[in-house]
Protein backbone atom coordinates (compact mmCIF):
# COMPACT_ATOMS: atom_id res chain seq x y z
CA UNK A 1 0.00 0.00 0.00
CA UNK A 2 1.32 3.13 -0.78
CA UNK A 3 1.35 5.90 1.78
CA UNK A 4 1.01 9.49 1.52
CA UNK A 5 1.77 12.35 4.31
CA UNK A 6 -0.33 15.19 4.54
CA UNK A 7 1.03 18.30 6.02
CA UNK A 8 -1.49 21.25 7.13
CA UNK A 9 -2.50 22.94 10.02
CA UNK A 10 -5.77 26.17 9.90
CA UNK A 11 -6.18 25.07 6.47
CA UNK A 12 -6.62 20.95 6.71
CA UNK A 13 -10.53 21.18 6.54
CA UNK A 14 -10.15 23.34 2.97
CA UNK A 15 -11.98 22.48 0.01
CA UNK A 16 -8.18 22.17 -2.57
CA UNK A 17 -6.93 19.67 0.34
CA UNK A 18 -10.06 17.21 0.39
CA UNK A 19 -9.59 17.23 -3.56
CA UNK A 20 -5.88 16.54 -3.26
CA UNK A 21 -6.53 13.63 -0.89
CA UNK A 22 -9.61 12.11 -3.12
CA UNK A 23 -7.48 12.16 -6.17
CA UNK A 24 -4.87 9.88 -4.77
CA UNK A 25 -6.89 7.62 -3.36
CA UNK A 26 -8.45 7.27 -6.44
CA UNK A 27 -5.34 6.45 -8.16
CA UNK A 28 -4.40 3.56 -6.42
CA UNK A 29 -4.38 1.96 -2.80
CA UNK A 30 -3.46 5.20 -0.37
CA UNK A 31 -2.97 5.12 3.29
CA UNK A 32 -3.02 8.86 4.22
CA UNK A 33 -0.77 10.07 7.22
CA UNK A 34 -2.52 13.16 8.91
CA UNK A 35 0.50 15.22 10.49
CA UNK A 36 -0.85 18.57 12.26
CA UNK A 37 1.58 20.89 13.38
CA UNK A 38 0.91 22.44 16.88
CA UNK A 39 0.15 26.36 16.28
CA UNK A 40 1.52 29.03 19.65
CA UNK A 41 -1.53 31.15 20.19
CA UNK A 42 -1.59 34.79 19.36
CA UNK A 43 -3.22 36.00 22.37
CA UNK A 44 -2.46 35.74 26.07
CA UNK A 45 0.54 36.03 28.04
CA UNK A 46 1.54 32.57 29.36
CA UNK A 47 1.14 29.54 26.47
CA UNK A 48 -0.70 26.14 27.77
CA UNK A 49 0.95 23.71 26.26
CA UNK A 50 -1.99 21.42 26.92
CA UNK A 51 -4.39 23.82 25.25
CA UNK A 52 -1.99 24.34 22.46
CA UNK A 53 -1.49 20.24 21.72
CA UNK A 54 -5.00 19.85 22.31
CA UNK A 55 -6.09 22.83 19.38
CA UNK A 56 -3.81 20.38 17.21
CA UNK A 57 -5.45 17.27 18.43
CA UNK A 58 -8.89 17.83 17.61
CA UNK A 59 -7.47 18.68 14.04
CA UNK A 60 -6.24 15.32 13.67
CA UNK A 61 -9.02 13.61 15.20
CA UNK A 62 -11.74 15.36 12.56
CA UNK A 63 -9.52 15.33 9.85
CA UNK A 64 -8.90 11.57 10.73
CA UNK A 65 -12.57 10.69 11.01
CA UNK A 66 -13.77 12.80 7.53
CA UNK A 67 -10.82 10.44 5.54
CA UNK A 68 -11.96 7.36 6.78
CA UNK A 69 -15.90 8.19 6.79
CA UNK A 70 -14.38 8.45 2.75
CA UNK A 71 -13.76 4.98 2.80
CA UNK A 72 -9.96 5.55 3.01
CA UNK A 73 -7.17 4.46 5.31
CA UNK A 74 -5.66 7.05 7.51
CA UNK A 75 -3.76 7.38 10.80
CA UNK A 76 -2.63 11.15 12.38
CA UNK A 77 -0.28 12.67 15.01
CA UNK A 78 0.04 15.97 16.01
CA UNK A 79 3.65 17.68 15.07
CA UNK A 80 6.58 19.77 16.58
CA UNK A 81 5.32 23.21 16.20
CA UNK A 82 7.83 23.69 13.71
CA UNK A 83 6.27 22.43 10.87
CA UNK A 84 9.68 21.91 9.14
CA UNK A 85 10.69 19.78 12.04
CA UNK A 86 7.23 18.36 12.42
CA UNK A 87 7.66 16.93 8.64
CA UNK A 88 10.29 14.99 8.99
CA UNK A 89 9.32 13.69 12.29
CA UNK A 90 6.57 12.17 10.19
CA UNK A 91 8.95 10.99 7.13
CA UNK A 92 11.70 9.42 9.38
CA UNK A 93 8.31 7.62 11.45
CA UNK A 94 6.17 6.52 8.23
CA UNK A 95 8.24 6.70 5.60
CA UNK A 96 6.43 7.96 2.87
CA UNK A 97 6.23 7.60 -0.96
CA UNK A 98 4.59 11.11 -1.25
CA UNK A 99 4.06 14.56 0.70
CA UNK A 100 1.23 16.73 0.69
CA UNK A 101 1.66 19.98 2.37
CA UNK A 102 -0.85 22.70 2.68
CA UNK A 103 -0.50 26.42 2.95
CA UNK A 104 -2.37 29.78 3.49
CA UNK A 105 -1.82 31.61 -0.33
CA UNK A 106 1.73 33.16 -0.10
CA UNK A 107 0.86 36.63 1.08
CA UNK A 108 -0.45 35.25 4.22
CA UNK A 109 1.56 31.88 4.49
CA UNK A 110 4.56 32.20 7.18
CA UNK A 111 5.20 28.36 5.99
CA UNK A 112 6.10 29.47 2.98
CA UNK A 113 7.97 32.22 4.12
CA UNK A 114 10.69 30.04 5.84
CA UNK A 115 10.23 28.29 2.43
CA UNK A 116 9.33 25.06 3.82
CA UNK A 117 8.00 23.19 0.94
CA UNK A 118 11.84 23.38 -1.08
CA UNK A 119 13.35 22.55 2.13
CA UNK A 120 10.88 19.30 2.71
CA UNK A 121 11.49 18.38 -0.42
CA UNK A 122 15.77 18.72 -0.50
CA UNK A 123 15.74 17.17 2.50
CA UNK A 124 13.01 13.91 1.92
CA UNK A 125 13.96 13.59 -1.84
CA UNK A 126 10.09 12.92 -2.09
CA UNK A 127 7.82 14.35 -4.41
CA UNK A 128 5.94 17.73 -2.57
CA UNK A 129 2.72 18.45 -3.87
CA UNK A 130 1.84 21.86 -2.05
CA UNK A 131 -2.13 22.74 -1.98
CA UNK A 132 -2.80 26.21 -1.74
CA UNK A 133 -6.05 26.97 0.48
CA UNK A 134 -7.83 29.60 1.72
CA UNK A 135 -10.91 28.68 3.99
CA UNK A 136 -11.94 32.20 5.33
CA UNK A 137 -12.65 33.02 1.62
CA UNK A 138 -13.06 29.56 0.30
CA UNK A 139 -15.49 28.39 3.29
CA UNK A 140 -15.51 24.71 4.71
CA UNK A 141 -17.76 21.93 4.12
CA UNK A 142 -18.67 21.89 7.83
CA UNK A 143 -20.72 24.59 9.80
CA UNK A 144 -18.78 24.60 12.95
CA UNK A 145 -20.00 26.05 15.92
CA UNK A 146 -17.99 26.86 18.98
CA UNK A 147 -19.01 26.17 22.44
CA UNK A 148 -17.98 27.65 25.68
CA UNK A 149 -18.55 26.60 29.22
CA UNK A 150 -17.04 25.63 32.30
CA UNK A 151 -18.51 24.42 35.49
CA UNK A 152 -21.85 24.79 33.36
CA UNK A 153 -20.25 22.31 30.92
CA UNK A 154 -22.64 19.42 31.22
CA UNK A 155 -25.83 21.51 32.02
CA UNK A 156 -29.00 20.68 30.39
CA UNK A 157 -29.40 24.10 28.97
CA UNK A 158 -25.85 23.89 26.52
CA UNK A 159 -27.01 20.45 25.50
CA UNK A 160 -30.40 21.73 24.69
CA UNK A 161 -29.30 24.83 22.48
CA UNK A 162 -26.62 22.85 21.17
CA UNK A 163 -29.05 20.37 19.69
CA UNK A 164 -31.27 22.62 18.65
CA UNK A 165 -28.63 24.40 16.39
CA UNK A 166 -27.40 20.85 15.04
CA UNK A 167 -31.31 20.02 14.33
CA UNK A 168 -31.73 23.92 12.46
CA UNK A 169 -32.48 24.23 9.09
CA UNK A 170 -31.15 25.84 6.33
CA UNK A 171 -27.67 24.40 6.19
CA UNK A 172 -26.89 21.67 4.24
CA UNK A 173 -23.68 21.34 6.03
CA UNK A 174 -22.51 18.81 8.31
CA UNK A 175 -22.62 20.61 11.85
CA UNK A 176 -18.90 20.21 14.20
CA UNK A 177 -19.04 21.47 17.15
CA UNK A 178 -15.91 22.30 18.99
CA UNK A 179 -15.72 22.81 23.00
CA UNK A 180 -13.58 24.76 24.82
CA UNK A 181 -13.08 24.11 28.85
CA UNK A 182 -10.87 27.67 30.13
CA UNK A 183 -9.09 26.28 33.43
CA UNK A 184 -9.77 27.60 36.66
CA UNK A 185 -6.01 28.42 37.06
CA UNK A 186 -2.35 27.27 35.62
CA UNK A 187 -1.66 24.58 37.73
CA UNK A 188 -2.04 20.88 36.71
CA UNK A 189 -4.86 20.52 39.12
CA UNK A 190 -7.00 23.04 37.42
CA UNK A 191 -6.04 21.14 33.89
CA UNK A 192 -7.13 18.17 34.97
CA UNK A 193 -10.50 19.82 36.58
CA UNK A 194 -10.93 21.56 33.24
CA UNK A 195 -10.37 17.92 31.49
CA UNK A 196 -13.04 16.45 33.19
CA UNK A 197 -15.49 18.88 32.44
CA UNK A 198 -14.56 18.63 28.61
CA UNK A 199 -14.86 14.85 28.93
CA UNK A 200 -18.73 15.15 30.41
CA UNK A 201 -19.95 17.34 28.12
CA UNK A 202 -18.33 15.83 24.65
CA UNK A 203 -19.72 11.95 26.20
CA UNK A 204 -23.02 13.45 26.19
CA UNK A 205 -22.48 15.31 22.99
CA UNK A 206 -21.69 12.04 20.95
CA UNK A 207 -23.93 10.24 22.92
CA UNK A 208 -27.00 12.50 21.35
CA UNK A 209 -25.15 11.62 17.86
CA UNK A 210 -23.58 15.22 17.57
CA UNK A 211 -20.17 15.32 16.09
CA UNK A 212 -17.98 16.71 18.46
CA UNK A 213 -14.18 17.73 19.80
CA UNK A 214 -13.02 19.57 22.19
CA UNK A 215 -9.97 21.59 24.13
CA UNK A 216 -9.37 23.22 27.40
CA UNK A 217 -7.94 26.78 27.39
CA UNK A 218 -6.71 29.32 29.00
CA UNK A 219 -7.68 30.39 32.45
CA UNK A 220 -8.75 33.87 30.91
CA UNK A 221 -12.25 32.76 29.29
CA UNK A 222 -11.65 36.16 26.72
CA UNK A 223 -8.44 34.45 25.48
CA UNK A 224 -9.61 30.91 25.61
CA UNK A 225 -12.41 32.14 23.34
CA UNK A 226 -9.97 34.33 20.94
CA UNK A 227 -7.11 31.48 20.63
CA UNK A 228 -9.73 29.00 19.57
CA UNK A 229 -11.06 31.32 17.11
CA UNK A 230 -7.22 31.81 15.88
CA UNK A 231 -6.89 27.99 15.19
CA UNK A 232 -10.56 27.30 14.21
CA UNK A 233 -12.43 28.98 10.94
CA UNK A 234 -15.79 29.43 13.37
CA UNK A 235 -19.41 30.12 12.29
CA UNK A 236 -21.22 30.87 15.56
CA UNK A 237 -20.57 30.89 19.16
CA UNK A 238 -22.63 29.60 22.09
CA UNK A 239 -21.14 30.71 25.71
CA UNK A 240 -22.39 29.13 28.96
CA UNK A 241 -22.30 30.84 32.41
CA UNK A 242 -24.58 31.02 35.63
CA UNK A 243 -26.84 33.56 36.21
CA UNK A 244 -25.32 37.21 36.29
CA UNK A 245 -25.66 37.45 39.59
CA UNK A 246 -23.03 34.26 40.06
CA UNK A 247 -20.76 34.87 36.94
CA UNK A 248 -17.50 36.40 36.81
CA UNK A 249 -17.79 35.96 32.88
CA UNK A 250 -20.83 37.94 32.63
CA UNK A 251 -19.30 40.77 34.97
CA UNK A 252 -16.45 40.97 32.73
CA UNK A 253 -18.56 41.56 29.76
CA UNK A 254 -17.33 38.46 28.33
CA UNK A 255 -20.26 37.84 25.72
CA UNK A 256 -20.18 41.15 24.48
CA UNK A 257 -15.92 41.70 24.20
CA UNK A 258 -16.63 38.23 22.07
CA UNK A 259 -19.09 39.69 19.61
CA UNK A 260 -17.40 42.90 19.45
CA UNK A 261 -13.83 41.39 18.77
CA UNK A 262 -15.02 37.98 16.54
CA UNK A 263 -17.97 39.87 14.13
CA UNK A 264 -19.98 36.00 14.93
CA UNK A 265 -23.26 35.37 16.15
CA UNK A 266 -22.74 34.75 20.17
CA UNK A 267 -25.95 33.16 22.05
CA UNK A 268 -25.91 33.54 25.68
CA UNK A 269 -27.27 30.34 27.40
CA UNK A 270 -27.46 31.06 30.80
CA UNK A 271 -27.53 28.00 33.88
CA UNK A 272 -30.46 28.23 35.99
CA UNK A 273 -29.32 25.36 38.44
CA UNK A 274 -25.91 25.86 40.18
CA UNK A 275 -26.11 23.00 42.61
CA UNK A 276 -26.33 20.61 39.48
CA UNK A 277 -23.08 22.42 37.47
CA UNK A 278 -20.23 20.13 37.41
CA UNK A 279 -18.42 19.70 40.29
Amino acid sequence: MRTVLVVANETIGGRPLIDAVRRHAEEEETRFVLCVPQTRPHAGYVVYDDAMFDAAQIRVDLAVGFVRSEGMDAVGEVGDPDPYAATMDAVREYDPDAIIISTYPASRSGWLRRDLIERVSDASGLPVEHVVADPDTEGLSFHVTLAVANRTASGDELMTALRAKAEAEGDVRERLFIVVVPQEGGDGAAARRARTRLSLVLHRLRDAGLTAAGMIGDPDPYTAVMNALQYFRVDDVVISTFAETKSGWLRADLIQRIRNASGKDVQHVVHRDPARATA
